[in-house]
């Protein structure tokens, strides 16, 4: 019994080298090219944006040229598709083509995980950012109809925002904080915390507006501008 214990031990040590070995040829043999910065203007009859990023940070400014911009950056094993519909929606979709190889080791580096979205206050309909294991950013602005901000493993952070129908935020494992614009009054507010604090109600009926939010391990402080 005592040899065979020995046996097994020999087998699972000799299985162990293999993946180990298996491993060290992946890292040996990363054919992903540099990462690039990448920049995109986007037609002035832009309408709205969705982006849906993975493991990226989004940061929102405003535009110092009434221009919609985007910086980014990419390589061939991670990079975006973007695409305008006929109703001048533009889409920003991560994509990636790797090898199960290619997820061993450390993540991308910070300073090439990030977005950049430069757009001017009160020219869009729309705006939708998602991400996963990044922050999302904004300033103050205007959009004219709703805005959706959504972040599992990150803070959702923001300045006044001004919508005309409906703003809704979104966040596992990260905290929410800003303020939006208008009055208490002016806003219906659903909201469902899970393992975290908020100062806002759970319901709240009344108000053109609705404000939509949902946080799971994290805290919500969204105050009202009041104007």
């Amino acid at each position: 019994m005592e040899s065979g214990g020995i046996a097994l031990k020999k087998i699972i040590l000799l299985v162990l080298c293999l993946v180990l070995g298996c491993f060290s040829v992946a890292g040996c043999s990363d054919d992903s090219e540099p990462f690039k910065e990448k920049s995109y203007t986007a037609d002035p009859r832009t309408k709205g944006i969705t982006v849906d990023a993975r493991d990226r940070q989004i940061e929102v400014s405003l535009s110092g040229d009434e221009q919609i911009h985007i910086q980014y950056f990419e390589n061939n094993k991670e990079y975006y598709n973007i695409s305008v519909s006929d109703e001048n929606l533009l889409t920003m979709a991560s994509a990636a083509s790797k090898e199960w190889t290619d997820y061993i080791g450390g993540k991308t580096s910070a300073e090439y995980r990030k977005i950049s979205l430069r757009i001017p206050s009160a020219l869009l309909d729309s705006l939708t950012l998602s991400t996963t294991n990044g922050d999302i950013s904004l300033p103050a602005l205007s959009v004219n109809e709703k805005i959706s901000l959504s972040s599992n493993g990150g803070n959702i952070s923001f300045g006044s925002l001004d919508t005309g129908v409906s703003l809704t935020l979104n966040v596992k494992n990260g905290n929410i904080s800003g303020e939006a614009a208008g009055s208490y009054e002016d806003y219906a507010i659903r909201s469902e915390i899970k393992k975290g604090e908020s100062n806002l109600p759970g319901n709240k009926d009344g108000g053109e507006k609705t404000l939509n939010v949902s946080c799971n391990h994290g805290n919500v402080d969204i105050s009202f501008s009041g104007k």
